[in-house]
């Protein structure tokens, strides 16, 4: 309390916490003291998660699972407005890649969840671009950490120029020139490329569910595909979900 009131005092409008995959005591301690300190956000990274700055055994062994940990958010923040506390926004993190990860993260924390956090994922597109690069300029590949020396087959399949290979080379170049291109990295193309895929397949996922807006998805959009994901999650199994209005229609 006495660093948010410092850090507010010199001047900043937004202060966040973010805070790990640790268990049930610290992750109350973490929703209820950034409600009381009124934070503008809180990050609740769940495992496997981290960044290749983490150790393999840290990302992949070490403490609660994403669902897990999520599941108890949303339930301990139920807690907290039940009581008449003003929740943080969440932040949740912890091994998403796909577009169907950002859906399912946004549905199982909502109302509460208004950012999904990826770490891993979009570096992957990063330093593939970088490999790439490496290839048509091998002056560059030392600078770029590039590992290639050609281009292997599962990306000649795709084209042999930079402007086959990235599908989203000519939106980059419609939004900052062609002028400006040769000074664009391969990797940022790639990473742009990446996430204008994760937008399209999300807004497949709120056309086919009729959710227009991201603030309109909720848990009800979500089934279990087990009994044991059901009973962490609170999700209905996905034989029990909506079977009460099967029932009427069979029997009205």
């Amino acid at each position: 309390m006495t660093t948010v009131g410092y850090l507010r005092k010199i001047g900043f409008k937004k202060i966040t916490l973010k805070t790990g995959a640790y268990g049930m005591e610290a992750l109350a301690m973490a929703i209820r003291y950034s409600a009381d300190a009124n934070l503008d956000l809180l990050t609740i990274d769940g495992a496997g998660g981290g960044t290749g700055m983490s150790p393999w055994n840290m990302m992949q062994h070490w403490g609660i699972p994403s669902l897990e940990l999520h599941s108890k958010a949303y339930e301990y923040c139920r807690i907290l407005e039940d009581k008449g506390l003003k929740v943080p926004d969440l932040s949740f993190a912890g091994g998403f890649a796909r577009e169907d990860h950002l859906f399912k993260a946004i549905a199982l924390g909502a109302p509460y969840t208004k950012i999904v956090c990826l770490g891993r994922a979009p570096m992957i597109p990063g330093f593939l671009g970088s490999n790439i690069e490496g290839v048509f300029f091998p002056e560059r590949r030392a600078e770029l950490n590039g590992h290639w020396i050609e281009l292997p087959s599962t990306v000649t399949a795709y084209g042999k120029y930079p402007e086959e290979i990235f599908s989203g080379w000519e939106e980059v170049k419609n939004k900052v020139g062609e002028n400006e291109m040769e000074n664009i990295p391969f990797g940022a193309i790639a990473l742009y490329t990446f996430v204008d895929k994760l937008a399209c397949g999300l807004q497949q996922f709120m056309a086919g569910a009729r959710k227009f807006s991201l603030q309109d998805i909720d848990r009800d959009d979500l089934i279990a595909a087990n009994r044991e994901t059901a009973e962490v999650s609170g999700i209905p199994y996905m034989l029990d979900a909506l079977n009460d209005k099967a029932l009427d229609v069979l029997n009205g």
